[in-house]
């Protein structure tokens, strides 16, 4: 079994005195390039269709497929194909800085949604094809010639989207040693008990030890789960599980029976149920799906370590325009 690359470090260059970069990306094809960076993502994919990889979820995409990735988790896109094959595929992608988002938010109480985006973003945010289409609206603005109306266009569509509805992506431990923790803040009650699930999670882990952990009752943990990370503990207990088995899938060549068992679950059986519950796929076909859209681009596609335009900040094929604005350094 061929084990997934780790993921390319992008170095995005936001250009002096800079808030936010936008970059529009035209190409025949979107290849398959797994990389992390410590910026926010905000990508908006047009006439393009096929794979989306954000952390350990893998789903199809198509139409105006909106996203925002956190800091530090890797990601890619891979089309098969274009929607309209006379057409390039275009890629909007935004970045900007989780901290410079937070200080805007403490000095101006008008953006103290965009705190809460973040926060509902720290596994990756995808957004209905409403949201899609919002974004395609405001595309003359983000592309401006201006950077201070590039930077107005930001503001405003991330404002936007801190009230539009969107679905969790990769589990909480599709983020490895190498690349940080999800983002977020949460209370350090919670984030010591976070700490002993991310470092337990292959044992059994009883509501009544994670809430000695936390120094709460379980009543009170279960409440701080259900308002910082919008789900049960037990839920969460399951997607870090299920991650770490994702890691193994498609990183390791072990037995499905290891997996399940390394990866917190008591028998195969409850993990081919949970697994198939939580991506729709076996154990064995997550595998299969994921390793060989890399061995199919490994025939193609030059390796990551050797090749990206767009990893090293530099122009890629196609039509790219950089977008910035004033960002207050500190």
């Amino acid at each position: 079994m061929k084990a997934v690359r780790k993921a390319a470090y992008e170095h995005v260059d936001f250009g002096e005195h800079c808030s936010v970069r936008v970059y529009h990306r035209r190409l025949p094809r979107i290849p398959f390039e797994w990389h992390h960076h410590p910026e926010y993502e905000l990508t908006l994919t047009m006439n393009s269709q096929g794979k989306r990889f954000i952390g350990d979820s893998v789903a199809a995409y198509g139409g105006d497929d909106l996203v925002l990735v956190p800091p530090n988790l890797p990601h890619t896109w891979s089309s098969n194909r274009s929607i309209d094959s006379s057409a390039a595929q275009v890629a909007i992608v935004v970045w900007f800085d989780g901290a410079w988002v937070r200080r805007l938010a403490d000095v101006c109480p008008e953006y103290g949604g965009l705190c809460n985006l973040l926060r509902r973003a720290a596994c990756g945010l995808a957004f209905g094809h409403d949201a899609g289409m919002h974004l395609r609206g405001e595309l003359d603005r983000l592309l401006s010639a201006d950077p201070r109306e590039r930077l107005k266009a930001v503001l405003d569509v991330l404002d936007w989207l801190s009230e539009a509805p969107g679905t969790p992506l990769a589990s909480p431990s599709a983020f490895d040693a190498h690349t940080g923790t999800p983002s977020g803040h949460q209370p350090d009650q919670l984030n010591r008990v976070l700490a002993l699930i991310d470092t337990q999670f292959a044992h059994p882990l009883r509501l009544a030890t994670l809430a000695k952990a936390s120094g709460l009752s379980g009543r009170s943990l279960t409440r701080h789960f259900t308002q910082h990370l919008g789900e049960s503990v037990g839920r969460y207990i399951t997607r870090v599980r299920i991650g770490h088995a994702c890691r193994l899938l498609t990183g390791t060549g072990l037995p499905i029976s290891v997996i399940a068992a390394r990866s917190g679950f008591a028998n195969v059986a409850n993990f081919n149920r949970q697994f198939k519950a939580a991506k729709a796929l076996t154990p064995a076909a997550y595998r299969q799906q994921f390793t060989g859209t890399r061995q199919a681009e490994d025939e193609s596609v030059p390796p990551l370590t050797e090749r990206s335009p767009s990893l090293r900040g530099k122009r890629v094929s196609g039509t790219s325009r950089r977008g910035s604005a004033g960002r207050r350094r500190g």
